[in-house]
């Protein structure tokens, strides 16, 4: 199982829902959480396959938001 953790800027409940069209149908990730109560805003993403960091950062960035990869 692997892990990603994130920095974005996803704030509210809106935004919340515009990633979960995303990333809940997305085939490489098993589980995900936002922490919008954090400073960091930190996007959690839970993957049993070959998911890599880019691909993410890649997805929030084209929805508009920042995203970039924490140091676990």
């Amino acid at each position: 199982m692997k892990i990603l953790v994130f920095k974005t800027n996803i704030n509210t409940s809106v935004d919340l829902e515009m990633v979960d069209a995303y990333l809940s149908d997305h085939t490489l990730i098993d589980d995900w959480s936002v922490d919008i109560e954090d400073i960091d805003k930190v996007l959690r993403v839970v993957s049993s396959s070959h998911l890599i960091a880019d691909e993410i950062n890649h997805l929030i960035n084209g929805l508009g938001y920042q995203c970039s990869e924490l140091s676990t």
